[in-house]
């Protein structure tokens, strides 16, 4: 039975400075999560300690009541948790269909074959890109790259950090609809987005950090209705 993907009372430190403290977070299954804040809350190091890239200091990070810290980054990857970071990160020196594949690698032949046509009848885009160098594409068919990687994986949980960063709005407009139909396929997503009223439509709960804290959790409706909580987290 799916739990959803919990976070409690986490806190995490990078370079000796204590980054995250006391996090509570809930990723529900089939659910998009919002996490809003400003730049340096702490959203991309909750992303980063959940994936298992920074080790978390104390608290619990659970995967469908199981425990998932200390696991390497592989390990969470493999336990069904993929993280898109932040700035459309790609292996720039391979091509599109190389990037596909290494996102596969833990996956039979079969699986693999498989996993690349689901990933490219998302996005066809790629398919006429496929033997281009990953380096040699626009941001946004970077992005898509980025996404379609985790959409191999076949994750039951998507952490996607500044999914618009750096990128114009029609692309934004064409990757949304790919996280809501993930959502609806029983994926629980969470989203950072810069474009806070993208994230607040398509959510269905929404959080707000501020300075390593969350100082919100409830209904995305309730930061519609009283915009001075987002306000004072992106002036704090």
């Amino acid at each position: 039975m799916s739990t959803g993907l919990t976070v409690q009372r986490l806190n995490v430190a990078r370079n000796g400075k204590a980054v995250l403290h006391d996090v509570d977070l809930t990723i529900a299954p089939g659910k998009i999560t919002a996490l809003l804040g400003a730049n340096g809350a702490g959203k991309s190091s909750l992303v980063l300690a959940i994936a298992g890239v920074l080790p978390a200091a104390s608290g619990a990070i659970a995967l469908d009541g199981r425990s998932i810290v200390g696991l390497r980054p592989d390990a969470v990857r493999l336990s069904g948790v993929a993280a898109v970071p932040e700035g459309h990160q790609v292996l720039n020196d391979l091509s599109v269909e190389d990037n596909l594949k290494v996102a596969g690698c833990h996956l039979t032949r079969t699986e693999l074959q498989s996993a690349v046509d689901l990933a490219l009848e998302t996005f066809p885009e790629l398919r006429e890109r496929l033997r281009i160098r990953s380096a040699n594409l626009s941001g946004g068919q970077q992005q898509m790259v980025a996404l379609a990687q985790a959409i191999i994986g076949k994750p039951r949980y998507l952490l996607a950090d500044e999914l618009s960063f750096g990128l114009a709005p029609v692309i934004v407009a064409r990757l949304v609809p790919v996280l809501q139909k993930l959502a609806s396929q029983g994926v629980g997503v969470l989203l950072i987005e810069q474009f806070t009223h993208i994230a607040l439509k398509i959510s269905h709960s929404a959080y707000v950090m501020e300075r390593g804290r969350i100082c919100f959790s409830g209904e995305p409706q309730e930061l519609v209705r009283n915009p001075k909580i987002l306000h004072s987290a992106y002036l704090a």
